[in-house]
């Protein structure tokens, strides 16, 4: 297949992280498209499926980030022509937006290890059913989404809407799967002030379940594949 991963910063820190090895070690194509750098490689119909990942940006923020927009009509047309789609974080909001639902700030920041659980139709969904019913999610959010019209929920936490199924082609996560060891690192040094922790306190949690956590998003991550494969 031919896969998108859609980026908002620059390097390993900032990109699809986790997700975009397991695409190349399937044998897959992997491009991927730096969205504040200009317009995309190629409309959505050219790609068999599409990841959009996160940012430190809000879904919101065209004054500041104009390139927004674009992005958003390039999901949009992703959404029309049927083209399977993952959001991440950033990209669950993007496509929310895109669908036309509400996105802003949430109530409460959810930074750090945060316990998920998914509902009962996701227990069966092709994708988000391969996790388990509750487990701890890396999060960095401050914003949320309401449903898209149409969505079907598959995970909540506390705070926030967790997860979504758009139709048949279509899921979107609030938190964080596609992290790896090097992402978190910088995250947690250069977003120390956001950390309602002692660092060394997260980074002791992360320690103790991010081998776990990977394992959970590969699982994630070729279940999707496998979907766009089957829809292909």
């Amino acid at each position: 297949m031919r896969v998108l991963s859609v980026v908002h910063e620059p390097g390993p820190t900032g990109g699809g992280g986790l997700f975009e090895d397991v695409v190349e070690e399937r044998g897959d194509t992997l491009v991927r498209w730096l969205a504040p750098s200009g317009v995309a490689p190629g409309e959505p119909t050219g790609f068999d499926a599409v990841m959009v990942f996160g940012g430190a940006m809000h879904p919101d923020q065209d004054a500041e980030h104009p390139w927004l927009p674009g992005e958003a009509a390039f999901i949009r047309a992703a959404l029309k022509s049927g083209v399977p789609l993952l959001g991440v974080c950033l990209g669950s909001q993007l496509i929310a937006r895109a669908a036309g639902a509400w996105v802003g700030p949430n109530g409460s920041a959810e930074v750090g290890w945060c316990g998920v659980e998914l509902t009962a139709e996701a227990r069966t969904d092709r994708v988000l059913g391969v996790l388990p019913e509750r487990f701890d999610a890396f999060q960095w959010h401050h914003y949320t989404f309401e449903l898209p019209e149409g969505g079907t929920l598959l995970g909540s936490s506390d705070a926030a809407r967790q997860a979504y199924r758009l139709g048949d082609r279509t899921w979107a996560v609030q938190f964080h799967p596609e992290v790896t060891r090097v992402m978190l690192d910088h995250w947690l040094v250069a977003g120390e002030a956001e950390l309602p922790k002692p660092v060394g306190v997260i980074v002791a949690e992360t320690d103790e379940r991010l081998g776990t956590w990977n394992r959970q998003g590969r699982a994630l991550c070729g279940a999707f594949l496998d979907a766009a494969a089957d829809l292909a």
